[in-house]
């Protein structure tokens, strides 16, 4: 018997997916469970425009990701922090603060754990630092250090 799935079940496929699977094993399992449908023509049909949806929906946040890392890519970040003689920081710059200061200084909400830092920034200077907007996209966001 054909079924359309709404939710991933294990062994048999994801969310969407259209399986063969045994009379019994629907009727006593996945259907009274919730966990198909039977594949008729209207579910077939509304099953697609649902993944066509979610497609759609997708492909926007995959757009805007884009956007968002061309315009990081052109962005330089300026903080002021106090420093010693030699250039160095009394405190360090994290992710945290330069999410704080991308929200603050251009209402960019980037989130902490998508900034790329391997270590935070203890120098006065110029900075190339790295932000995931989505996945496979990146944007280089410059950050000039200076002292205060």
């Amino acid at each position: 018997m054909k079924v359309i799935l709404l939710q991933d079940v294990k062994s048999m496929g994801k969310k969407g997916d259209v399986v063969n699977a045994k009379d019994g094993y629907a009727r006593n399992f996945l259907f009274p469970k919730g966990l198909a449908l039977e594949a008729t023509k209207e579910n077939l049909k509304k099953n697609e425009e649902e993944r066509k949806e979610v497609e759609a929906a997708l492909q926007k946040e995959l757009d805007e990701a884009k956007a968002l890392a061309a315009t990081l890519d052109s962005t330089v970040l300026k903080m002021k922090e106090k420093a010693a003689e030699d250039g160095r920081l009394y405190g360090s710059i994290t992710s945290k603060d330069l999410a704080e200061a991308l929200k603050e200084q251009f209402g960019y909400d980037v989130d902490k754990r998508k900034i790329l830092l391997s270590e935070p920034i203890r120098h006065i200077g110029k900075f190339t630092v790295s932000i995931k907007t989505y996945a496979g996209v990146t944007g280089d966001l410059t950050v000039l250090v200076d002292a205060q």
